[in-house]
């Protein structure tokens, strides 16, 4: 790990909870998101606070919440294929300027009256899509700033930084609503945008790769996906985020209507219950650390959800501010608990190549899930009433809880050697073979004696999940009907550059171990062949 790419402020041995803000880069840009974080919160309280008088608030506003988020349900993995095969601190540079002169336009259009709930909603929706196309390339870059023993710190400041926001922007959102109107908390959000535009500019990253190298749109978009279906921790971390986020979404998408409709708060008293969960995130974010080593994982995740349900249930029972208050810093120290939990877990088990576009199919499952689950309280609570809403929402996070029992976190994600190793050296061909040549079949055969015939079976099992995790459209195992020692592994991969990649640039030190273990219950060295289609055919769309 360079200098240059982790500021060497922070020293590598050093794992405490604040230790990657000695390193300046990682300062700078953590301070840069808390500005933009803390204009986000503010954004959103005033939005919400504009339609909270309407007939059918709790829709309305729900509505609101899910129109910033729901564009993660589209746009995120293609966000995260632009991440890993663009630039990334040119392309958030870019989406910070487009996205402040959104905030700009919404400000300028509230100030001469001109915002409807219908311009509203639809100038939320495209800030969003702004922030959906930003948010994996900006989680992605943290690991270049950090070393790998300081990402679970990294992780956990950055739950941090949304939830400090959290505590500080809605309340002095709902003061200054009261005070001045949505149009300036909107022009303030704009500025910090162009704040984070500044810090970008101030960074000095390291080049990846030639750009010669890079995948296309297409290819990176199925290499991403099918990466993540042969990840089972993966998919089981994605599978506990939609678990938890879904019904917690309901607190966050009708609190407001909580705060003005049963507890009779204006717009500072919104904020503040705002500010009561960004409060207990900012202790859950202290403790975690040790909370994390006391409990393991899945214990921490299932206290995380009962924790919240807690807040849940108080919004939808207790009629005086201050309980609820009270209750609901409770529930944002499990909010913290839970998403750093889930986020660190799926950042270390992601290799870098792939990093964006795993991190992209989370938020896609978080944040789509709780844009759809708000809007699908927001619909209930109309038909239901909004405290009936909030106790389903209790129980549905209670179950959640419970199936950690048989639904946890996988024991080994997060710990394995996710680290790119050497590149296997480039076979030697007779045919000149271009890039975009394929699609390529690779027959691998091995002499494997009959006493460990069971064990080698076994061992590529484990292999084939490597070799579609890192390229293989498909893959086959076979033994020679006419000589039993003889087995020939087959797979297919879409063109020649990607299985350099397959065996080079995507190569982690575990997939190197899964294949030397079935390597080494063979004899002798396997027979590689490389079949491709004739010269100059074009590999298959």
């Amino acid at each position: 790990m360079t200098q240059q790419k982790h500021d060497s402020g922070a020293r590598e041995n050093d794992s405490s909870s604040w230790a990657p803000l000695r390193g300046r880069t990682f300062r700078v840009l953590w301070s840069a998101q808390l500005g933009s974080n803390v204009g986000t919160w503010m954004q959103t309280v005033g939005a919400q606070w504009m339609l909270v008088q309407q007939p059918n608030a709790p829709t309305l506003t729900a509505a609101v919440q899910a129109a910033s988020l729901l564009p993660v349900l589209f746009l995120s993995l293609p966000a995260g294929v632009l991440a890993d095969v663009l630039d990334r601190r040119a392309l958030l540079m870019a989406l910070s300027g487009v996205i402040a002169a959104l905030c700009a336009a919404l400000a300028a259009l509230t100030a001469a009256g001109l915002t409807t709930p219908a311009v509203l909603i639809a100038l939320t929706f495209l800030i969003g899509c702004g922030q959906a196309l930003m948010s994996p390339g900006w989680q992605a870059i943290q690991p270049e700033l950090v070393p790998r023993e300081q990402i679970p710190a990294a992780a956990a400041l950055g739950s941090l930084n949304v939830n400090v926001a959290r505590a500080i922007g809605p309340a002095v959102a709902g003061l200054l609503v009261a005070a001045t109107g949505p149009d300036v908390v909107f022009a303030l959000n704009a500025v910090s945008f162009l704040g984070v535009l500044a810090a970008l500019l101030g960074w000095h990253r390291a080049r990846h790769g030639a750009g010669d190298d890079r995948e296309r749109m297409r290819p990176a978009l199925a290499s991403g996906t099918r990466y993540v279906r042969n990840a089972p921790g993966v998919r089981r971390v994605l599978l506990r985020s939609g678990l938890f986020v879904v019904p917690a979404s309901a607190l966050w998408g009708l609190l407001p209507v909580v705060a003005e409709r049963r507890l009779g708060l204006g717009s500072g008293g919104y904020g503040l219950l705002l500010g009561a969960l960004g409060a207990g995130a900012i202790v859950g974010a202290v403790t975690i650390g040790r909370v994390r080593e006391r409990l393991g994982r899945n214990v921490l995740l299932a206290v995380s959800t009962v924790s919240f349900a807690a807040g849940t249930l108080a919004a939808a029972v207790l009629r005086q501010p201050v309980p609820v208050a009270v209750v609901l810093v409770v529930a944002g120290v499990g909010w913290l608990y839970a998403l750093s939990t889930l986020n660190t877990t799926l950042q270390l088990a992601l290799p870098g190549w792939v990093r964006a576009r795993g991190l992209a199919v989370y938020l896609m499952v978080f944040m789509g899930g709780q844009g759809v689950g708000t809007l699908l309280w927001g619909l209930l609570a109309d038909g239901v009433g909004t405290a009936e809403t909030l106790l389903v929402s209790t129980g549905l996070l209670l179950a959640s809880a419970a199936s950690l029992a048989w639904l946890p976190l996988r024991g080994k994600t997060g710990t394995l050697d996710r680290t790119i190793v050497a590149p296997w050296p480039e076979p030697a061909l007779a045919l000149p073979v271009g890039p975009d040549d394929g699609p390529v079949l690779v027959e691998v055969a091995y002499e494997v004696p009959e006493d460990r015939a069971e064990r080698f079976h076994a061992a590529m099992a484990e292999a084939a999940v490597s070799r579609r995790r890192t390229g293989a459209l498909r893959w086959n195992l076979y033994q020679d009907a006419a000589d039993p020692r003889r087995w020939v592994e087959v797979f297919e991969v879409a063109s020649w550059s990607e299985h350099l990649r397959q065996h080079g640039a995507r190569l982690t030190g575990y997939d190197a171990e899964l294949l030397t273990a079935a390597r080494d219950l063979a004899e002798g060295e396997p027979e590689v062949r490389h079949l491709v289609p004739p010269a100059g055919e074009p590999a298959r769309p």
